[in-house]
Formats: C-alpha cells, structure tokens, sequence
C-alpha cells in the first residue's frame, strides 16, 4: 500500500478540498480514520459486492435504477449524522460521477460540508482511485441477505 498522506496538522477538511469541493481518495481516508469526516459510499450493492467498501465506510445508495435518486437517500445521510448537518462527510462511487451530483443534492438540502472523492474507487481524470491507491477495503459479501439501507462499516 502506498504511504497514505495526511492532511497537515490540525488543518481543517475543507482545506484539503479544493475549491469544488473534491478530495482525494487517500486525504479522505486519513481524515475518516481520525474522526474529522464519515465516509459514505453511495454505489450500489452490486458494486459494493464487486470490489468491497471502503474500509470504515457507511454504505448507502444512492439510485433506485438509472437515473433515479432514492427517495429515502437524504433521510438516511441525515440518519446517519445524528441530524447534525454540519458534520463534514466524504462520499465515494466508481469514478467520481455520482458523488459530485450527491453533494450537490445534499449541499442543497442544508448540508455544510460535504466532499467529494471525485477520482472514486476506480479512478478518473482527478486521480487513480481507491483501488489503485492501494487504500484498504473491506468485503460486501454476497450472500449476507439483505442489508439494511445505512451500514457503517466496522474499521
């Protein structure tokens, strides 16, 4: 695994952002590990199953089919804060695509600071990936049976 960077000091999450709000993979997860944000992966169980989660990430998805938001996404993101919109929050996907519209829809419903890990788990124009990184990952077993929607990941 490469030697994952930190954010410096007690320098703020959103400073290691940039101005639109996207963070690396490897600067995500060394702020989740420390408690400065939660890492939600909002891929479906089917991706989640192919690849694993990222280690100590909640899993919820983010689409009921191509195109279409769940109706129940927000409500869960909010369950999962404990109500406290301005707790900072990472999201991960596959490359990047789903997240920047999921921080724009919870950007809109009153949360501060959420980020995008916009190179997602496979990598795109803004980075190599989760994966490729080599930052770890925990299993989605296949046969668990039904899950349900927010599951926090053990880290």
């Amino acid at each position: 695994m490469d030697e994952t960077r930190s954010p410096p000091g007690d320098v703020a999450v959103a400073q290691a952002a940039d101005a639109h709000g996207r963070i690396a993979a490897d600067l995500a997860f060394a702020a989740a590990r420390c408690g400065r944000l939660l890492l939600v992966d909002i891929r479906t169980p089917a991706e989640w199953r192919q690849t694993g989660v990222p280690a100590g990430a909640a899993c919820i998805c983010l689409t009921a089919g191509p195109g279409q938001v769940r109706s129940a996404f927000v409500a869960e993101i909010e369950r999962l804060v404990d109500g406290d919109r301005t707790r900072p929050i990472a999201l991960v996907c596959r490359t990047g695509g789903r997240t920047a519209f999921a921080r724009q829809l919870l950007r809109a419903q009153g949360f501060a600071h959420v980020f995008d890990v916009a190179e997602g788990m496979i990598g795109s124009d803004f980075g190599p990936g989760w994966l490729a990184r080599g930052l770890p990952v925990e299993p989605w077993p296949a046969d668990a049976g039904p899950k349900p929607a927010v599951t926090p990941q053990s880290s």
